[in-house]
């Protein structure tokens, strides 16, 4: 069997954490916001369309 004991991804070399963090944060950004966003265009037609 092959030695599994290193994990291979976090000693890869030209790995940008920094970068994965930011896209990361900006990827929850947009979920919050477009959720966010939905609900209330689906509020604002129930109000103003029935």
């Amino acid at each position: 069997m092959a030695d599994h004991s290193e994990v291979a991804y976090t000693t890869a070399d030209g790995n940008d954490y920094v970068a994965h963090e930011q896209t990361y944060e900006g990827f929850i950004k947009l979920v919050k916001y477009g959720t966010v966003s939905v609900a209330l265009i689906v509020i604002l037609m129930a109000v103003f369309l029935t």
